[in-house]
């Protein structure tokens, strides 16, 4: 079984995903909005990117396509709606980890405000 960290780095786009599906189940075109939304607008996932990483987080196991739709009667049938897994939010914490330890390191460095 693979570790959290050895699933690590992240790419940007998967990152984000992972972030999207934190809080909720979410289908594509959810993801797609939410990132749009806790990025304010700068980063915009097109749907090749999205679907592309989607397939890999899902053979990765850090993701899983769910069956149950949040309100079925409101819903397209057609879409398919994504939840993070356990391990899928084991591997963000440890990309968060990583990602805020560079940071710390820039700071340091004077390449970042913050610490010096």
């Amino acid at each position: 079984m693979p570790t959290p960290d050895s699933q690590l780095p992240l790419q940007p786009a998967a990152f984000h995903i992972l972030i999207a599906l934190a809080d909720e189940d979410r289908h594509g075109y959810a993801i797609i909005q939410e990132v749009a939304q806790r990025t304010g607008g700068e980063v915009k996932l097109s749907a090749g990117t999205l679907y592309r990483s989607i397939q890999r987080l899902l053979e990765q196991g850090l993701i899983s396509e769910v069956r149950q739709r949040p309100a079925p009667e409101l819903d397209d049938e057609r879409r398919r709606y994504y939840h993070l897994t356990p391990f899928g939010a084991a591997v963000a914490r440890a990309e968060a980890r990583r990602l805020a330890r560079l940071v710390e390191m820039a700071q340091a460095s004077g390449l970042a405000p913050g610490r010096v």
